[in-house]
């Protein structure tokens, strides 16, 4: 059996994974012409690293970053409203939780990939199939012929733009500056929020001296910037917060500075028509606000590898999967929006009283509110 991944980010690569260890024939293609590192940072929560360990990938993806011990939200001058403790939330579920480099979990993943299933600059433009076989057509006139293909091409796929037909995902309302930078302001165990008035900001230690951090604003989608960079525009809008997010700014070079803004969709019922599903973002495009997007392509990725080990009928594996896995991030990604909505509220005293609701939080119940949320299920 032959599988065709279009997009070779987290989730792709994932999936290549998946599908090679059941024994299938795996093509990615990719349509930038070769993988360079790229991105900021990225949290994997425990079941994603179960999820890697059933693949043997976990270990390499440990040994790049840092072990988080705790998460803690603040206000935006640093007070402390709400700290919870990781390493019990990694014990009952059997994994740790990981922050590390975008780019290092990219080169773990390529790593351990045979070279031979990537086939770069294969610009993906449309899929045509019959009741045997699917073919993807790219950019420069060679197809790919398989028994199923996957659309793992992000929050902006092509893939899903010729299946569903459904128009651009949805702005959230605000963009997201993401950095990489050296320092000891934020402990090596540890990641926080800073919330404010429609805007937070956050850090996490992703090893070998590293911090990465993000900050998110209300502003209107596709706002350009000033012409004084990203740099300075980012030292005006959180001066005077916290210290520690002063320093992590001042210390990040302009051109090293990500933008990007917020996007999601409403979840849907059909992921798939014959031999052709979504997967990841292209498939339930989240907000970052639960830290779930990666986390959910992996977990995707082994429910389709479980899938098409267990049924003989392709298109069957296909629906089986698409159902295990639609109502659970359909409901995580109504709470990612959720969360953000409430974390970019700009009235004073909704602000208060967010706060308050987070200092009034018992950590006990915090942690099984989180563990409820991340443990695998329906």
């Amino acid at each position: 059996m032959r599988a065709l991944i279009v997009g070779a980010g987290i989730g792709g690569l994932v999936t290549a994974h998946a599908l090679t260890r059941c024994g299938l024939d795996v093509t990615v293609l990719e349509r930038e012409p070769a993988l360079h590192p790229a991105g900021a940072g990225i949290i994997l929560w425990p079941p994603a690293l179960v999820a890697l360990g059933a693949l043997g990938l976990a270990e390499p993806v440990e040994a790049a970053g840092s072990r988080l011990a705790w998460a803690e939200t603040r206000t935006w001058r640093g007070g402390l409203l709400l700290r919870l403790p990781l390493a019990a939330l990694s014990q009952r579920l059997g994994a740790p939780t990981i922050a590390l480099h975008r780019a290092e979990l990219q080169q773990a993943l390529l790593g351990a990939l045979d070279p031979a299933t990537l086939r770069l600059g294969a610009d993906f433009v449309r899929f045509d199939q019959d009741r045997a076989s699917v073919r993807a057509h790219v950019a420069d006139g060679v197809s790919a012929c398989g028994d199923l293909l996957i659309g793992a091409d992000g929050v902006r796929s092509t893939v899903r733009a010729r299946l569903l037909l459904d128009g651009p995902p949805r702005y959230a309302g605000y963009t997201a500056w993401r950095g990489v930078t050296m320092g000891d302001v934020v402990p090596p165990d540890t990641t926080w929020e800073l919330m404010g008035r429609g805007a937070r900001f956050g850090a996490a230690p992703i090893g070998r001296g590293r911090i990465y951090w993000w900050a998110t604003a209300n502003v209107p989608a596709g706002e350009v910037d000033p012409p004084q960079g990203r740099k300075a525009d980012l030292e005006a809008r959180f001066a005077g917060w916290w210290a520690p997010v002063r320093e992590l700014i001042a210390s990040t070079p302009d051109a090293a500075i990500l933008r990007h803004d917020i996007l999601d969709r409403d979840p849907v019922d059909r992921w798939g028509i014959g031999r052709v599903t979504l997967l990841g973002d292209a498939a339930h495009p989240m907000t970052p606000n639960l830290g779930q997007g990666a986390c959910q392509a992996i977990a995707d990725a082994v429910a389709l590898a479980t899938a098409l080990a267990r049924e003989d009928d392709v298109v069957a594996a296909l629906r089986a999967y698409e159902a295990a896995r639609r109502a659970r991030t359909a409901r995580l990604t109504t709470q990612s929006r959720h969360f953000g909505q409430i974390g970019q509220w700009q009235h004073p005293v909704a602000c208060w009283l967010r706060d308050l609701a987070f200092r009034l939080t018992p950590p006990r119940l915090a942690l099984r509110q989180m563990e409820a949320l991340l443990r695998p299920g329906p």
